[in-house]
């Protein structure tokens, strides 16, 4: 009995240490072996971000997701999202890897998907939302100096144009559309850009439903049985 206690304890203080280092969990006590990953804050890139700032930084997630992937034991994904946006081939980087990944894949916006969270949150095979949470669509920014000649404009353009075409791909919203809510001018103060609610993100097609984290996780072990079934 005490070795079982010991075991117990020991199994908590790494599902700690995990949360605390990593800002995930792998959950195999429930019907399925799920992983839970968590993007929050600001995506870091390339550069570092100030200490005070809540990041997640891509390096760590990059490694995390091929482990997910070829691991035997893990049988689906959960990605919960809370991010501002950050640097965006960082995290358009982490949307394709998501993407890509033959395992079950389920994304929940949980607060807000902005910016280039928008990529991430419909990179997953289904995509939740939770009422209260929003998603900012807005064209491609910068901070800092830039220099104003054709090929700045040219490189944005190409930049943005390879988020849309990731968005549509990923989604059930059209370019048209997409485009549109990104170049309003009637919503925000200081930029172009649409703020959307939990149930116009799905209105609009680019996520699959409304929803809480019990809803989340039943439709995240419905790929699985499917995915298993399929085998």
């Amino acid at each position: 009995m005490g070795d079982n206690k010991e075991e117990n304890k020991n199994s908590n203080n790494e599902k700690t240490e995990e949360i605390k280092e990593l800002g995930a969990l792998s959950a195999f006590d429930g019907k399925h072996r799920i992983y839970c990953l968590t993007i929050i804050g600001e995506i870091e890139g390339h550069n570092v971000l100030p200490e005070q700032s809540k990041t997640t930084k891509y390096e760590h997630v990059i490694p995390q997701l091929v482990a997910i992937e070829e691991s035997e034991e893990i049988e689906g994904l959960l990605v919960i999202l809370n991010t501002v946006g950050g640097d965006v081939e960082a995290g358009l980087a982490l949307a394709e890897l998501i993407s890509g990944m033959k395992k079950p894949t389920v994304s929940f916006v949980l607060g807000g998907g902005h910016s280039i969270g928008v990529p991430l949150a419909v990179a997953a095979k289904r995509s939740y939302i939770a009422p209260s949470a929003t998603m900012t669509v807005h064209p491609v920014r910068t901070n800092g100096l830039v220099i104003g000649v054709p090929q700045m404009m040219n490189h944005f353009a190409r930049m943005q144009s390879r988020i849309t075409d990731f968005v549509v791909r990923n989604s059930d919203i059209t370019a048209e559309r997409f485009t549109q809510l990104m170049m309003n001018t009637e919503e925000l103060v200081t930029d172009v850009g649409s703020v959307l609610t939990g149930e116009a993100a799905v209105k609009e097609g680019l996520i699959n439903e409304v929803g809480s984290l019990s809803t989340v996780i039943e439709g995240l072990y419905g790929l699985i049985d499917e995915n298993t079934a399929a085998k």
